[in-house]
């Protein structure tokens, strides 16, 4: 397929490829209700909070800094509470959670948007590789500390990605979570966004028949500032394609957006979506065993932590 037939396809949703966060959510009415989301201070997560509030919503958004997060909704209209949630601090994403406990409405959806990508060189933290540890150890503790803030029709999106197929064939190393074993940046990079795509299956899974859900994403490819880690050449190489084959962040924060506020998704979880529509990840995204061994260790690893 062309990439011109690529933008004009739809799916069953009636969106697909090249709809825009604008797109899925018009005519929605989300007056009245609330939506956390992290990494909100460029990219995807900027427009998330765009359309978010552009349809109504009050806006918790979140970035690693304070300044990071007042930064993000600069310029914006709409009603913002800007926090800060350090991913890779717990004491951070504590007093975040402690925050929206204390002054924000009930939940009506939490969106993991932020994440970091295909650190060249491998970076620790606590004992633990930097993207495993931020991109699903933060995020994992985030929405465990406010689901008692859900609302009982409340939805988790996680962001995760296609390079969850990157990830090492045994898909989590749950022996090589430090990455001192063995370090690849991709290979680690996938490895978090397939705990990511396991967490949220598990999570649906616990949360049981109700309203509530939980369901999980790939953005699609876009230029943004995720890929201040890759080699001079490959952003160079990026930049030069985007116009052609990346999607623009509008069109990358389409599928989250959908799934936070579609009547149409109001009963699905424990799904994966690409523009907008149902997506098969890799077999292994879909073990309920390794689903179930990764949270335990995961929980194990976010009481551990300072």
């Amino acid at each position: 397929m062309s990439i011109l037939a690529q933008l004009k396809s739809k799916g069953a949703s009636g969106f697909g490829y090249g709809s825009t966060a604008a797109e899925v959510t018009a005519g929605v009415d989300l007056r009245g209700r609330t939506m956390l989301v992290t990494g909100c201070n460029s990219g995807l997560g900027r427009e998330t909070i765009r359309a978010l509030s552009s349809r109504g919503a009050r806006v918790i958004a979140t970035g690693r800094s304070l300044e990071r997060a007042r930064a993000g909704c600069a310029g914006l209209t709409g009603d913002f509470v800007p926090l800060a949630c350090e991913l890779s601090e717990p004491a951070s994403v504590r007093t975040c959670i402690e925050a929206v406990k204390r002054d924000a409405p009930p939940l009506d959806a939490v969106i993991c948007n932020a994440g970091i990508m295909a650190l060249p060189k491998l970076t620790q933290k606590f004992g633990y590789e930097l993207q495993f540890l931020t991109n699903h150890i933060g995020h994992m503790m985030l929405v465990l500390g406010l689901l008692e803030r859900l609302t009982a029709q409340g939805r988790v999106v996680v962001v995760a990605s296609e390079a969850h197929r990157r990830a090492p064939a045994s898909g989590i190393e749950l022996d090589n979570l430090s990455g001192e074993r063995g370090y690849t940046p991709w290979k680690a990079y996938g490895q978090s966004k397939l705990a990511n795509i396991l967490f949220t299956k598990e999570l649906a899974r616990r949360l049981g028949v109700g309203a509530r859900t939980a369901n999980t994403l790939h953005p699609g490819v876009i230029a943004t500032n995720l890929n201040r880690s890759l080699p001079l050449v490959a952003r160079v190489a990026m930049h030069v394609a985007a116009p052609l084959v990346l999607k623009t962040p509008a069109q990358g924060a389409a599928t989250q957006c959908y799934l936070a506020t579609s009547a149409a998704v109001a009963g699905a979880t424990g799904a994966y979506y690409a523009d907008c529509n149902p997506a098969e990840p890799a077999p292994i995204a879909s073990d309920p065993e390794l689903a179930a061994r990764l949270w335990d260790v995961s929980e194990k690893i976010i009481a551990a932590l300072p």
